[in-house]
């Protein structure tokens, strides 16, 4: 009997790669600082929604609140899921956090309307550093 092997089968070549997406690394900072910052703020909200006696704020502000930081969330991850319309979900619920912050006469002071604005604009900014890395033109 004749010993035949067969040929040694090839393996199937790799798919050439795709250009991926590369997130610059000041926008992924960035971004975990919102986060952080939106959890560590829901948190307080939370905590202190059921100590509300005594506080000055109308009674609808902190369940409002409560909702614009989960907009927030849901905003800057969808940042990092690649998608424009989380950008834009950002800056209206800010804008709003800070209108009703002022409104409410919640002690908002001018510091915190310029933070607010600030920090659309580090966003904005941080989303257009980068060569091939930027993160706008890649935004869906």
């Amino acid at each position: 009997m004749e010993n035949q092997t067969a040929p040694a089968a090839q393996p199937p070549a790799a798919p050439a790669p795709q250009p991926g997406k590369k997130r610059h690394g000041c926008l992924t900072t960035w971004m975990i600082l919102i986060l952080i910052g939106c959890f560590l703020s829901l948190a307080g909200y939370l905590a202190r929604s059921s100590f509300m006696v005594g506080d000055d704020r109308p009674v609808w502000y902190v369940p409002v609140n409560i909702i614009i930081i989960a907009l927030q969330i849901v905003s800057a991850i969808a940042i990092l899921k690649w998608k424009k319309w989380g950008f834009w979900g950002f800056v209206v619920a800010t804008v709003i956090s800070i209108i009703i912050g002022f409104t409410a006469g919640a002690g908002m002071g001018i510091a915190t309307i310029v933070g607010g604005i600030i920090g659309i604009a580090i966003l904005y900014g941080v989303l257009h550093i980068g060569k091939e890395n930027k993160g706008w033109p890649q935004l869906e």
